[in-house]
């Protein structure tokens, strides 16, 4: 039987993709470990590999198809010996493996009360009336073969093989118009194309556009007679734009916000990037080691909410936020306060650049207890962050610039960076907030004591 290739579920959160490109053929021959296709996720781009060795029989699913269901079967791999009429076999072989008890299920002897009332009523009743009684019984019994052999359930249920929902999609052809030759009336690949040929009927305009949720209410028509595009949302960003809504509406946000005098830390870079040219130590590294101390020291804040209870963790893992095409992603650095300053540089260029290649595997980016959105590369000199749930808390770091500023008691210039921390006051209340924020500061400004 030729190998079925389905959508797979590369991630927890995952229900369907899209199946943004195919990088092989129909009688592309394959080996264990070829990249099939890249798939677009809730949180990237990633790429299938094939797990066994055979030939391209079938695409079921073309490329740039939205809102495939985890699981739906997407190519078919024939193996040694098998052709092109293997897939016939494929596609109708799937009911004789169906154990009995599921074909049951799938196909009730449904008795509706009316029926089984009757049937008592029937053992009181004269001879006469028991036996027109049991003729109208046996009418209904006929009427309900005829609509069993229907292709369609009466709870609406269209039942057709993986391979046939695929062409009957393909084609925009209405499903439900097509006889089944099947077992049980099943609709198979030759019925599909068989009403291809005959001309069967397409779907309304309104059932082919692809199923997506509802838009809110909030969604205003565009302005009459203005000139604009439309921009197809990603997964990627449907997901942002659902999880970051969430939070809004779900996380009691509130802001604390630092000023950190950096000029030390520049200086502290420069004299350790001049060293050795095994790493290149950035502003944002420094930041990230100094989150993580901070975290160590105030563990109070490296929690999140549960509902009954407060997760306090014991490892301080930090999400960094890194735009991507499309959105952006935030990769893990586990246990992030025991990496000196030139490991978790080296492995931070490393994540971003698998990032924006799209190939992060899940556990790289899934987790974190805490999330850093530097924006300060950007000439951003404050904003607040959307925390990233579960999490309880995200910095927002700004551009390090000259500001006018007061030392001992006389106008000096340095260079100073602003930095927010947006609280989920469920978890880290003001003084535990202000905490997590002063010993940032301290690590900040005085850069010799992360090096500890």
């Amino acid at each position: 039987m030729p190998i079925k290739i389905t959508m797979p579920q590369l991630s927890p959160t995952m229900t369907e993709g899209t199946l943004s490109k195919w990088l092989v053929k129909e009688g592309d021959e394959v080996s264990s470990g070829d990249i099939l296709a890249e798939i677009e996720t809730d949180k990237a781009t990633m790429e299938v590999e094939s797990i066994d060795d055979g030939k391209v029989g079938k695409i079921l699913v073309a490329e740039g198809t939205d809102n495939v269901p985890v699981n739906e079967v997407i190519a078919l791999l024939l193996g040694d010996g098998e052709d092109s009429s293997n897939l016939e076999d494929a596609d109708s072989g799937s009911d004789k493996k169906k154990p009995a008890k599921a074909e049951k299920e799938e196909e009730p002897e449904e008795e509706s009360d009316e029926e089984a009332a009757s049937e008592d009523e029937g053992k009181e009743q004269p001879k006469a009336e028991k036996k027109k009684a049991e003729e109208g019984k046996s009418a209904k019994s006929e009427k309900k073969a005829e609509a069993g052999s229907k292709t369609a359930s009466e709870d609406g249920r269209i039942k057709a093989s993986p391979l046939a929902r695929s062409m009957a999609r393909q084609a925009d052809l209405d499903i439900s118009s097509v006889e089944g030759s099947g077992p049980h009336g099943r609709i198979i690949k030759r019925d599909i194309e068989a009403a291809l040929e005959s001309g069967g009927a397409k779907k309304d305009a309104a059932e082919q556009a692809p199923k997506a949720k509802s838009a809110p209410a909030s969604v205003a028509p565009p302005p009459e007679g203005a000139e604009f595009e439309e921009v197809k949302v990603s997964n990627m960003r449907r997901v942002i734009a659902e999880r970051l809504q969430e939070a809004k509406q779900t996380i009691p946000h509130f802001y604390l916000t630092v000023d950190c005098t950096i000029d030390r830390l520049l200086d502290m870079r420069a004299d350790l990037n001049g060293r050795s040219d095994a790493y290149k130590i950035s502003v944002n590294d420094f930041v990230i080691r100094a989150v993580a101390l901070a975290m160590r020291k105030v563990p109070e804040a490296n929690a999140q909410w549960g509902g009954n209870v407060i997760r306090r963790f014991k490892d301080v893992d930090v999400s960094v936020a890194v735009a991507i095409e499309g959105g952006l992603i935030t990769p893990v650095i586990r246990k992030a306060d025991t990496k000196g300053l030139a490991a978790l540089s080296n492995e931070m260029k490393e994540l971003a650049q698998r990032a924006r290649e799209g190939k992060l595997a899940p556990e790289e980016y899934q987790g974190g207890s805490f999330s850093i959105s530097n924006l300060g590369m950007y000439g951003i000199k404050q904003f607040d962050a959307v925390i990233n749930p579960p999490q309880a808390g995200i910095l927002a770091i700004g551009v390090g610039e000259k500001r006018p500023v007061v030392k001992n008691g006389a106008l000096d210039v340095a260079t100073v960076m602003s930095c927010t921390l947006s609280c989920d006051h469920r978890v880290i209340d003001g003084a535990i907030g202000a905490n997590l924020l002063t010993a940032f500061k301290g690590f900040i400004e005085d850069p010799l004591t992360m090096l500890l």
